[in-house]
This record gives C-alpha cells, sequence and structure tokens, in this order.
C-alpha cells in the first residue's frame, strides 16, 4: 500500500526501563461478554494542541462527540485550544470480549511516523492510557523492538459494560496523577474507596500507583430507553451531552434535574433518515420528545425511550403537581383528632368497667 519498509529499532535497555516504570497495564473487567455501552477515558495531552487534533488521534468521528463528552458548547470549534497536560474526556465505543472491553471498530487507529516506538506511542503520544505491551498484544506484534513506518496500530483503551452495585454507570478511565489518594479520588467522583478498590484489583489504598489508569464509575442519569432500542443502554454521566438515533435526539444529564436524562430534538443532521421519523407521544398528540404540559394537578411530558431501523420510540409520564389544600390538611387534622379522641374514649369505658366490677 506504499507503507515505507524501514523498520523501526527500539532499543532493548529503554524499554527494560519501561518495565521498571510503568504501572500494571490496565484491563477493566467486563464479564458481560457481547455487551455494548460507551466508554470514556481521561486524556491530558503532553503538548498544547487543539480539538481537531485530538479529535482526529483518536478517530472520532465528530468533533460534537467530543465536545458532549466535555460538556462542551457546540458552537465550539475545532481549532479552540488545549493546554498541555489539560484533561480532556474521550469517549469512544466499548465492547465486553475475553472478559475485558475493547473499543469497538479498531478506534483509535494510530499510524506509526518515522521515529517511533511502541513505549513512546504508548506513553507519551497516548499519555500512558495504555501500556506498550498492549498495543503489541492486540496487534500481534512478535518483537516489541520493531515496528514498520505507515503500520495502523490499534490503540487498545480500557472500558467496561460491567454494573457496579447493581447500578449501570459509565467506566471512566482515569490516569492516577502523582500524589493522589485513593481518598481523594473516590471523593471526586462520588465514589467510595471499597468500590474503587474491587474494581480495580487493589487490596489496600497503598496499592495505588500514579500513573496507573483507574476504572472510576461514574453514576449516569436514569433514562426511558428500554433493552430493545439500538442505544441500550444509553449511559451519559452528569454535565456532559450525547447525540442518539441518527444524531436526531440529544441527550442530556444534569444532577440537579434528579439524575433524569433529559432529550429534545436535535438540529443536528441524521445519518440514519433523510429526515427524522416522528417524536410525537402515542396519546398525547400535542406532545413531542422533551415538551410538557400542565394541566390542572398533572404534569404530563413525553420522553425519549430509543429506536431501531424505523422508529423513534417515545413514552408518556405523568405526575401529581397539586399540593394539599389548607382545608384538606385540616380534615386531615380533624381526621387525626377525631380518631385520637375515639381511642381515649374507649381506654376510659374499658377502665371504668374494670373499677365497676
Amino acid at each position: 500500500m506504499g507503507f515505507t519498509t524501514a523498520v523501526l529499532p527500539v532499543l532493548s535497555f529503554y524499554l527494560v526501563a519501561a518495565f521498571t516504570l510503568t504501572p500494571t497495564a490496565a484491563q477493566f473487567a467486563c464479564n458481560s461478554t457481547g455487551a455494548t455501552c460507551n466508554g470514556l477515558v481521561g486524556y491530558a495531552s503532553p503538548n498544547a494542541t487543539t480539538l481537531g487534533h485530538i479529535k482526529s488521534l483518536f478517530g472520532i468521528k465528530n468533533l460534537r462527540n467530543l465536545l458532549g463528552a466535555n460538556g462542551l458548547n457546540l458552537s465550539t470549534p475545532s481549532t479552540h485550544p488545549v493546554a498541555a497536560n489539560e484533561t480532556l474526556q474521550i469517549p469512544f465505543g466499548c465492547l465486553c470480549r475475553n472478559g475485558t472491553g475493547l473499543p469497538r471498530s479498531h478506534r483509535p487507529a494510530y499510524t506509526v511516523v518515522p521515529g517511533d516506538g511502541l513505549y513512546h506511542i504508548a506513553a507519551e503520544v497516548f499519555a500512558g492510557l495504555v501500556t506498550y505491551q498492549q498495543i503489541q498484544a492486540v496487534n500481534n506484534i512478535s518483537n516489541a523492538d520493531k515496528i514498520n513506518v505507515g503500520e495502523d496500530l490499534w490503540i487498545p483503551l480500557p472500558c467496561s459494560c460491567d454494573e457496579v452495585g447493581g447500578e449501570r454507570v459509565v467506566h471512566y478511565g482515569y490516569v492516577v496523577p502523582g500524589g493522589a489518594t485513593l481518598e481523594e479520588i473516590a471523593q471526586e467522583y462520588n465514589t467510595t474507596q471499597d468500590t474503587l478498590l474491587a474494581l480495580n484489583g487493589l487490596a489496600s489504598p497503598k496499592d495505588l500507583l500514579a500513573g496507573a489508569v483507574l476504572d472510576v464509575p461514574l453514576q449516569a442519569c436514569t433514562s426511558m430507553v428500554g433493552n430493545n432500542s439500538f442505544d441500550y443502554p444509553l449511559l451519559v454521566c452528569n454535565g456532559t451531552y450525547i447525540f442518539t438515533a441518527g444524531n436526531c435526539v440529544m441527550c442530556t444529564c444534569d444532577a440537579a434535574n434528579n439524575w433524569t436524562l433529559q432529550c429534545v430534538p436535535s438540529q443536528v443532521k441524521s445519518n440514519l433518515w433523510k429526515t427524522c421519523p416522528s417524536m410525537q407521544c402515542e396519546g398525547a398528540e400535542s406532545l413531542y420528545i422533551g415538551n410538557t404540559t400542565t394541566s390542572s394537578c398533572n404534569r404530563t411530558s413525553c420522553a425519549y425511550a430509543g429506536y431501531n431501523n424505523q422508529t423513534i420510540f417515545t413514552t408518556v409520564s405523568t405526575e401529581s403537581t397539586c399540593p394539599v389544600s389548607a382545608n384538606n390538611a385540616q380534615k386531615l387534622s380533624l381526621q387525626g383528632w377525631s380518631w385520637s379522641y375515639l381511642l381515649i374514649s374507649i381506654h376510659l369505658v374499658v377502665l371504668c368497667s374494670r373499677l365497676i366490677n
């Protein structure tokens, strides 16, 4: 294919040093064989760069996916600067296979350039999110000292689709900075030390190593998406948004909204249909996805519930919004007083009957 045939040697002593300095390769447990979900890792570029460069490096199809994963405004351009060591959340599809999670569709793929070595690619280009041993293994490279210029290498970013404590979460690949403690990380990401220990196979908080990639579970907003939908499970963590249903729907997670996913029709061109299918809620002719109406004491909402090849699913929910009126509260209070009075009377009658007898 026109690749340069020169081979890039990597000095053996350099790799030996890497063995002693690099934490154990991170492989997140993923026991739901065949399951798919949204993966997320934290990437800190070693050099100043742009959003567009990071998008290309990780093979992200659309800039809006990167913007959504970081809660950035949709109008943010690809030329937006990213400072050296500034951490961005990288979204990608995850697939469970052989007890661990791997990126779907062999993304990201990195093309080897002159001067590259596996250790440099892992530790510097991808900022320690993978080890060179992982890249070697997943790409079936027999000799880690030799790689070919122009060769495309699959970068096996860590991910998982497993539940944690019976809850679906977004598994976040977090590179531990120097000086960080497990307690601090647990507090920052609203989890517990015990959970982090169990997920990462650590016997003690003292086993945490700087530079290790930690599996951190992020709470996801609850949604109405069922397991018959192509995007199930739709996992979106706090402060982020995602496009789904062929880009026809935009869903946002905000803890301030009771951890409930908020979805609305997007203004993005669909990659599945010429025009997006109807998003009207059945039984509520005036409501579409994201709409809410209030009448009398009821608030009715139309929510996104998933999609397939032909249809975008919706569901209607209704909740009572009327407070208990003063009259009703007074009636309840009087009723309670009446029952108390009746019980006291019964006790007095019983007591008197015992005294008479």
